[in-house]
């Protein structure tokens, strides 16, 4: 079968992909502490049934594939909110979450107390502090821009804000959670804690939609190649190949 269809399935199938990214995007766009992923492409070369390994064989069985996705590591906007279980982080640290699959990572601090008075995730998730679930004291609640809590004076614990070894793939768990390999978290030196602020979504829904339509045209321009090599095929066996022998 001609190189060229395989070529054209293969840019199809990456660009569908690619558009779910981007309407994933698009659609968390005012999500609370969610960072955007980005397409990574790369080159795969076809077996060609052990013919040369020649410059030309090489060309036309090389073919293009989504082989997955990136975090956005920008900042987000921080935005005033005045309630004082708002918090975000300034820097590139993340906030831990004990959850039923164990420790998770979020940007997104709209916490809450719950009935038993632990610090919790709008999903009902106690928030890690450095020595444990974090116990908030009655009160007007203080945090400073290091993470501790206190509150008339009572130190009730101090936020655990982490980051990640070099190399480390953070992948998305849903709900702003990402989940990292076991042992790749480090203390975060570089991040401070804003009290009565959030961070919002780090998705440029510009840039979104024009790599939206951008996908689109490509994957309609790889069907249109598809029907054509598929009506090339179908009239190369209905007229050529009865004339052979």
């Amino acid at each position: 079968m001609d190189s060229g269809y395989y070529a054209a399935c293969t840019a199809l199938v990456a660009r569908t992909q690619a558009l779910d990214t981007i309407a994933n995007n698009l659609a968390n766009a005012s999500t609370v502490g969610y960072r955007a992923q980005h397409n990574v492409f790369s080159s795969v070369l076809a077996q060609a049934g052990g013919a040369p390994d020649s410059d030309l064989n090489q060309a036309i069985n090389n073919y293009g594939i989504l082989s997955g996705t990136t975090l956005d590591e920008t900042q987000g906007a921080l935005q005033k909110t005045g309630n004082d279980l708002d918090l975000a982080v300034q820097g590139s640290g993340f906030f831990v979450v004990q959850t039923a699959n164990g420790p998770m990572y979020t940007r997104d601090g709209s916490f809450q107390v719950s009935s038993k008075g632990q610090l919790i995730t709008s999903s009902g998730d106690p928030v890690m502090g450095d020595k444990g679930i974090i116990s908030m004291p009655p009160g007007t609640v203080s945090i400073s821009t290091d993470g501790t809590i206190s509150s008339n004076g009572a130190v009730a614990g101090k936020l655990k804000l982490v980051n990640f070894t070099a190399g480390t793939v953070l992948t998305s768990a849903g709900q702003t959670y990402y989940s990292a390999p076991p042992k790749s978290e480090i203390a975060a030196t570089d991040s401070t804690v804003k009290q009565g602020m959030l961070e919002s979504s780090n998705v440029n829904p510009i840039t979104s939609m024009v790599e939206l339509i951008t996908a689109q045209r490509s994957a309609e321009m790889m069907q249109r190649e598809l029907s054509m090599y598929s009506s090339e095929m179908d009239k190369t066996a209905t007229q050529e190949l009865p004339k052979v022998g």
